[in-house]
């Protein structure tokens, strides 16, 4: 067996500590899958996951990364149905076993994640309890979040659900958020010219600061009364269903 080297020990523990999921395993689960992943860069615009392709690996985000699911619709359409951060894993976590992919996944906000072969991760799961409820509450959670979507694109105005997805992103990437109003305005479905109506209007609030291709939230306080009640209901049920500090917790 190669021994394993300080670089590696230090790459595990950065997925260990920076991912939400991964943090709460004990010593005993850790084991079960860390021989069989790695951290992985993921480049901004990456497409990690391909409508309709089997889902091979599941990604842990850490730290500041961010990948969008999306569905796409005839004509190029394109509108985000969930978004996941350290909070979270993508691929692999919601089937039983190997299964086809739903939606696109895409690099939102680019940094490192842990790759787990899926493989691995179903021996993991079935071995022990706790890595199997833990993927089940997460999936809770991740189904929560799409219903959460759906009601809010239905009753909602656009400048609330601008103001909840930038306290999401703000949750998991930091206040500087790199994303160009094009990209935000693709995510939520809408034409560009409506986004960049709303984050002018944000900015003459002094909610947000623009520059080229980043939104940087300077008044989280201000941005949460702009904000529909899905941000809070959404935070109080990660926090119920995984752990305090809901999905932007330490």
């Amino acid at each position: 067996m190669a021994q394993t080297t300080t670089d590696e020990l230090t790459r595990a523990d950065e997925a260990f500590t920076g991912n939400r999921l991964l943090s709460t395993f004990s010593r005993e689960a850790r084991a079960l899958i860390e021989p069989y992943g790695e951290m992985v860069e993921l480049e901004p615009g990456e497409i990690v996951l391909q409508r309709g392709e089997q889902v091979s690996a599941s990604l842990f985000p850490v730290g500041p990364t961010m990948i969008s699911m999306t569905v796409e619709l005839s004509g190029g359409r394109t509108a985000e149905v969930a978004s996941i951060g350290r909070e979270g894993a993508v691929g692999g976590i919601v089937s039983c076993g190997h299964a086809p992919a739903y939606s696109r996944a895409e690099v939102l906000v680019p940094g490192f994640a842990f790759k787990v072969p899926m493989n691995s991760l179903e021996e993991a799961k079935s071995r022990s309890h706790f890595i199997g409820n833990l993927f089940c509450r997460f999936s809770d959670f991740l189904l929560a979040e799409v219903m959460q979507s759906v009601v809010c694109n239905a009753f909602h105005s656009i400048p609330q659900r601008s103001a909840r997805w930038l306290l999401h992103a703000q949750d998991r990437a930091g206040d500087r958020i790199e994303l160009t109003q094009e990209a935000f305005a693709r995510l939520l479905g809408v034409q560009r010219t409506t986004v960049n109506a709303v984050i002018k209007e944000f900015s003459s609030e002094a909610l947000v600061v623009t520059g080229r291709g980043t939104v940087r939230v300077i008044d989280r306080a201000g941005l949460k009364r702009r904000s529909c009640e899905c941000y809070e209901r959404l935070q109080e049920h990660f926090a119920a269903v995984i752990g305090s500090g809901g999905i932007g917790g330490a």
